[in-house]
């Protein structure tokens, strides 16, 4: 669910960061620092809407319906990247990056509190694990992932277009896109990292940086946790 909005930021918000200014910079521990403080915010956020305010959320939902949580899950989150992308302010930008996390973690509260349990801390296990796997790597050899930027996105829009078209048009609901993507995410996990030691340093750029590496995450978790209940 989160992926049309990765698809969507992804090439002008990386584009203007490049071309963002030096006047605002600050080291590079105090951008590393703020972009994981930011990254760990979003993903505790989602959490506690999870654990502890599912019930009224789900509520919520209810009194929506189908159209009106469409309607609450897009809005905030395509005004959330373009405050994102267009902001050189951090305070600006660490707005839209929580009105990215807020539906999000809406949707997540209408799915994960009726799986079992050891399948979603299973899932989060798995997550947390690739995800630091990735950032290790990335961190070491940077310069293999800054090649696959045209590669990731072009596959992931392939990917899209092959899941709804299998799904709606050929009735096909199988495994084979979950691992798929599961692998792309892997891998923008490493290129968003590594391509964020590239943006010149500045606070705007980390709290940006943290919602490209936030998206990244979230997708590789719902794409593992599908995989889990698949074999439940």
């Amino acid at each position: 669910m989160a992926e049309t909005s990765l698809v969507q930021s992804f090439e002008n918000r990386k584009q203007l960061r490049l071309e963002s200014g030096l006047a605002d910079a600050i080291t590079p521990r105090t951008f590393n620092l703020v972009l994981c403080g930011a990254l760990m915010w979003g993903l505790a956020l989602n959490a506690v809407m999870v654990y502890f305010f599912y019930a009224p959320l789900q509520g919520f939902a209810a009194r929506l319906g189908l159209i009106g949580m469409l309607i609450v899950y897009l809005v905030p989150t395509l005004v959330g990247i373009v405050m994102s992308a267009r902001s050189t302010n951090a305070v600006v930008s660490f707005v839209g990056y929580n009105l990215v996390v807020l539906p999000i973690g809406l949707m997540l509260a209408l799915v994960v509190p009726g799986l079992p349990a050891g399948i979603v801390v299973k899932a989060m296990g798995l997550t947390a694990m690739v995800t630091f796997s990735m950032m290790m790597v990335a961190v070491v050899k940077p310069q293999f992932f800054l090649g696959l930027g045209r590669t990731l996105f072009v596959a992931l829009l392939v990917g899209l277009v092959a899941e709804v078209v299998a799904t709606f048009l050929l009735g096909y609901r199988g495994e084979l896109f979950d691992w798929f993507f599961v692998l792309l995410f892997s891998g923008y996990i490493g290129y968003d990292v590594a391509k964020s030691q590239a943006y010149p340093k500045t606070y705007d750029n980390a709290i940006d940086c943290a919602l490209d590496i936030y998206l990244d995450v979230i997708n590789l978790f719902i794409r593992i946790l599908s995989l889990l209940s698949r074999r439940d």
